[in-house]
This record gives C-alpha cells, sequence and structure tokens, in this order.
C-alpha cells in the first residue's frame, strides 16, 4: 500500500513522504495511529492543503520534546528484584516497571514512548530508549539488581555479574589449591586421610585392615 507520511517514522521517512509499505502494517499502526494518509489523489490534495500546518505542528512538538528530553535523558530507575546467584530474574522487568519508576521521578512518559525490545531479565545496568517524539530519542537506565547496596555498586560502575563470576573462579581455585597442599605431604601410594574418614572409602579401609592383619600373622611366624 502506498502511503503518505504525516511525521517522520524510522526506517520509512519524513513527513510528506510517500512510501510502499505492507497493507498489514498501515492498516493496523499506521493509519489508525494516524501517522500516515492512504496516498490517493483526494489525500494528497489535502495534504499539500495543510502541509505548511502539519510542518509547524511538528517542529513545535519537537521543541517541547527536545526540552522533556533534556530532563528524562540519563535518568536511572533502581528496580530490586529477587534473582539466583547467576544473576537471573526470577522474573522479569518490563515496559510498565521502567514508566512506573519514570513516573515517580516526575517525567511524563507514556508506555508507548519506552521501547525495550525484550523484557529485561538479568540483574545489571541496561540501557533503555525512550521516544518522546519521532525525532527525539533519549535513553536512560534500568538498574536492576537484588538490593540497595548492590544497586549502589552498579550505579558507581562495578559489573556485579562479572564480579560475582570472578569470585566464584576465586573460591574454586582456592579450594583446588588447599586440597593440593593437604595431600602433598603424602608417600606415592598412600591414601590420603580424608578418605577414611566415616563412609568415605570402606573399600580401602578394609584393605589397610587386611594389609595390617596378614603383618601381624608373618611376625608371629
Amino acid at each position: 500500500m502506498d502511503i503518505i507520511l504525516l511525521e517522520r517514522v524510522e526506517k520509512l521517512g519524513s513527513i510528506g513522504d510517500v512510501v510502499t509499505v505492507k497493507d498489514g502494517y498501515a492498516r493496523n499502526f499506521l493509519l489508525p495511529q494516524k501517522k500516515a494518509l492512504r496516498a490517493n489523489e483526494a489525500n494528497k490534495a489535502v495534504f499539500e492543503a495543510n502541509r505548511e500546518r502539519l510542518e509547524k505542528e511538528n517542529a513545535e512538538k519537537r521543541t517541547v520534546a527536545e526540552a522533556s528530553g533534556e530532563k528524562v535523558a540519563g535518568a536511572e530507575v533502581i528496580l530490586i528484584r529477587a534473582a539466583s546467584n547467576t544473576g537471573q530474574l526470577y522474573g522479569s522487568v518490563n515496559v510498565r516497571d521502567m514508566v512506573a519508576g519514570l513516573t515517580e521521578q516526575g517525567h511524563d512518559v507514556d508506555k508507548k514512548q519506552v521501547i525495550m525490545g525484550a523484557p529485561i531479565k538479568t540483574i545489571g545496568m541496561h540501557d533503555v530508549t525512550v521516544a518522546l517524539h519521532p525525532e527525539v530519542h533519549v535513553t536512560v537506565k534500568a538498574n536492576v539488581a537484588r538490593s540497595d547496596d548492590e544497586a549502589e555498586l552498579q550505579t558507581q560502575g562495578v559489573d556485579v555479574l562479572a564480579q560475582m563470576f570472578e569470585d566464584e573462579q576465586r573460591e574454586i581455585e582456592e579450594a583446588a589449591a588447599d586440597t593440593k597442599i593437604d595431600n602433598a605431604g603424602l608417600e606415592p601410594g598412600e591414601i590420603p586421610e580424608e578418605l577414611f574418614e566415616e563412609g568415605a572409602a570402606p573399600e580401602a579401609e578394609e584393605a589397610a585392615d587386611e594389609g595390617e592383619a596378614e603383618a601381624g600373622e608373618e611376625s608371629e611366624g
């Protein structure tokens, strides 16, 4: 379907452009949202008659959006959520959560203006786009954390997920080093003492008992 754009639409064109789009996209989105008109002769004539007014209104809206954008750009919304030790959320953060957080900070943002692509499912700092006008997009931050302290670390630039991974790796390395030290003084073939703990290695313990019994019999003989 050929349409006339009444405002700038990303990846399509600017106000007044005549473009071809899929019928479903035009009928379900562009036309109902009054972002475009069907490109027939009657509508072309109507658009040209009103072009100056439409361009003036668009410029005024852009100016208002730019002023709002200066206030909301860089805003940080802290969202405390339950998550696993790997940082995966038990749930997700969505557009509604971001709108609520921005509204609490005094920013007038509608859910249609928040662009996330997909819900956030891990802790960390995430960029979220707010389209205040077709020509005015700003970025805000979603600070998703398990606690206020963790959120503060992320605000300071700490990558909590990376730190969690490093701590886990360090614990594994320390445990391996401790085991190596404990077994360093053993003679070749000697069984580590921890294997003789209750229920640890009954077969090894029985073999050791049999060896002691045989040694006793030989000394008696």
